[in-house]
């Protein structure tokens, strides 16, 4: 990240430019649908949480109040959602509010909100791509990204949740630290992008991990790098710290958590920052000393983190009710292991691993040259890009980040294509350059894998459950007196967002309960059903689509009260609704 980067005005003019052509491309292509659907049950519960905080919610003390009573009732639901995503938002709703109406400014807030994100995140990955090979390096990057289709998913119209921005704040980061060999204030902008990333949400944590050890790392082989490690540290901390205590309310300060900003968390990177701190004021001349300060750094770290919650040793989902696990959680699409998808899917499993594959093998094409070896800047773009690769495989969900940070290997990978092709000339350089884009790849697999008879057994876009993401869908119940309904877990956000009523659960993890309970109210059979229903005061149950509860198979899904439901057989304790015949969602009212 040279000083005089964003001073280019060539540069700066080709990132604005790509970044406009992609966000006029999204938008051409995706507002009809910002309309029609809240794209994700992370959406449609995010605008619930940001509608709730404007109309009122917990008063002058709202903005530390996340309290959802609309879910699991009667106990509700606390979320750990920032709300520095809320205040962001809000402020684009009412700028967009000056213009036009109410629902007009909030369809204009959905659609724009993910473009504002994928500025920053384009430009990270350019200036990624300028450190590790040059200029031209970036200028490649950026074709990549402009056809780079498969790289939006996160930043498509209508994505309002955290996972946009904790990417653009992720390549920010990584960006920074891989320039702060070269730019002194680039240690301290990777420390408080770090802090900012993880208060935010905690998706990002392992290549943020790589960013902490890069520092770490540069300060053990050599002590030049102590200022870098005590800048590092010390913005890490304050960032943290600063992010906890203006989004969590006090009330929730001694909460704990594995996958978010809680106090076990902020000690554990406190902790490790401190040491950081401190290792690079006293900069020990002896190497051994200062591996071994680095070794004691992530020690006190992890230590201090489970010694407050030793649950997070399993992983994010230390503190979650294994109850859950079979009902939902296994089944959830974005939590599968890459080679499940390629059994199941192999058409979108082959999609997704095409681009990741070719920065893989760009990796090793660059590793061979000493001067890539010998640089800390490649090393640790390279060493983020594996460790996005060995989460993708763990779980699909690291994709979007897995093909972010392979672009400016691919990039760096193409110039020495160009040189043993020899292409010299503009034309010839940017066809090469076409062929090793995301969007080329992931339909070349496809086409492919196509012709070779395979074919997908489980669509991702399930187009039997599509009229139940509808808004349209919603209408009828929505005009129902308030009342708790009993649905599929990955219909609650939707409830929530278009209509008055409560919800059992949401498909989020901390709501083990709910969860089980929602699950129970369908997959067990109408008499054990009708028994949790009247146990949660459950007043209208509603089921969409052909695909069952998860978890729920034959002979136990015919057997149960969603199978009876859709096999018409409706219990005499039930009464369908009048108006919903011929609607995405039957509903039953429960009588009493």
């Amino acid at each position: 990240m040279p000083n005089n980067l964003l001073r280019q005005t060539n540069f700066a003019a080709l990132v604005a430019l790509t970044w406009l052509l992609v966000a006029l491309v999204l938008l051409l292509q995706y507002w009809p649908q910002t309309a029609e659907t809240l794209l994700d049950t992370d959406d449609a519960m995010r605008l619930a949480q940001l509608r709730d905080w404007l109309h009122g919610q917990g008063g002058i003390a709202g903005w530390f109040d996340l309290h959802q009573a609309r879910m699991q009732s009667p106990e509700g639901y606390d979320t750990h959602w920032s709300r520095l995503i809320d205040a962001g938002m809000a402020g684009m709703l009412i700028l967009f509010g000056l213009f036009n109406d109410g629902a007009a400014a909030e369809r204009l807030m959905r659609a724009w909100w993910p473009m504002l994100w994928l500025l920053p995140t384009i430009a990270g990955m350019a200036m990624i791509a300028w450190r590790i090979a040059g200029r031209e390096a970036a200028h490649v990057a950026l074709l990549l990204a402009l056809v780079g289709v498969p790289a939006y998913q996160q930043f498509s119209p209508g994505r309002i949740d955290h996972h946009n921005v904790q990417i653009a704040l992720t390549m920010l980061a990584v960006a920074a630290t891989v320039w702060s060999d070269r730019v002194r204030w680039a240690a301290a902008a990777a420390g408080a992008l770090s802090g900012a990333a993880l208060t935010i949400g905690f998706e990002s944590v392992p290549y943020l991990a790589v960013c902490g050890a890069a520092f770490a790392l540069r300060y053990a082989v050599g002590r030049a790098g102590a200022f870098n490690l005590a800048a590092y540290g010390g913005s890490l901390t304050a960032s943290a710290a600063v992010g906890f205590f203006i989004t969590i309310g006090s009330q929730h300060w001694l909460r704990h958590s594995c996958d978010s900003i809680a106090v076990n968390t902020l000690t554990g990177v406190a902790c490790g920052g401190a040491a950081l701190v401190l290792a690079g004021w006293l900069n020990h001349e002896d190497k051994a000393t200062r591996c071994a300060a680095m070794l004691s750094a992530a020690g006190l770290a992890a230590a201090s983190l489970l010694l407050i919650e030793p649950a997070c040793l399993k992983g994010p989902f230390g503190l979650a009710d294994a109850a859950i696990w079979p009902v939902w959680l296994a089944d959830v699409r974005e939590m599968q292991p890459l080679f499940s998808v390629l059994r199941k899917n192999p058409l979108t499993g082959a999609a997704i691993a095409a681009f990741p594959a070719v920065a893989i093998v760009a990796t090793g094409v660059m590793l061979k040259q000493r001067a890539a070896r010998r640089d800390g800047g490649f090393l640790t773009a390279a060493a983020v890009f594996l460790v996005a690769v060995a989460v993708t495989l763990g779980a699909i969900r690291g994709y979007s980040y897995a093909i972010w940070f392979g672009m400016p290997i691919v990039a760096a990978m193409a110039l020495r294509l160009f040189e043993a092709l020899h292409l010299t000339t503009l034309w010839g350089r940017a066809l090469a350059a076409l062929t090793l884009t995301p969007l080329v790849l992931s339909s070349g697999a496809i086409a492919l894998a196509h012709a070779n008879g395979f074919s997908d057994r489980d669509p991702f876009d399930r187009p039997g459950s599509k009229a139940c993401l509808q808004i349209a869908s919603y209408a009828a119940l929505a005009k129902l007196p308030p009342g708790v309904v009993a649905t599929d877990v990955s219909y609650g956000p939707y409830m929530l967002a278009l209509t008055p009523h409560s919800v059992l659960a949401g498909p989020y993890h901390h709501l083990s309960r709910g969860i089980v309970a929602a699950h129970r109210s369908l997959a067990s059979p109408p008499d054990e059903a009708r028994a949790v229903l009247a146990e949660n005061r459950v007043n209208y149950v509603a089921i969409c689509g052909s695909r069952p509860p998860d978890g729920l198979a034959e002979p136990a899904q015919g057997k149960s009260l969603w199978g009876k439901l859709r096999a018409g057989a409706v219990p005499d304790w039930l009464e369908p609704v009048g108006g919903s015949a011929g609607q995405a969602f039957a509903v039953y009212r429960v009588k009493r």
